[in-house]
């Protein structure tokens, strides 16, 4: 997990769980929304996109499973109109 930004009240860790699930936690200072916007901004003058695989809400699970076996290859994006 990556936590952005910082939180209103301090977070409980369960370090336990951490452990033994071989699992990682970081922080990034990636910026506020003005400079999420100034990127955004510049993206969009230089034809910068990213890769996505959209997939309905139905297809999560299956996404996820995916995910689990590394056959991964684009971020995945939940088409919003699924969810109707």
């Amino acid at each position: 997990m990556v936590q952005v930004g910082a939180p209103e009240k301090p977070v409980p860790v369960h370090v336990f769980s951490l452990i033994m699930g071989r699992r990682r936690l970081a922080g990034s200072l990636i910026g506020g929304i003005k400079e999420t916007q100034e990127m955004l901004d510049f993206c969009g003058q230089k034809g910068i996109g990213s890769d996505i695989e959209v997939i309905s809400i139905d297809k999560i699970n299956e996404a996820y499973e995916r995910m689990l076996v590394g056959d991964v290859h684009y971020r995945f994006v939940i088409d919003i109109n699924s969810l109707k």
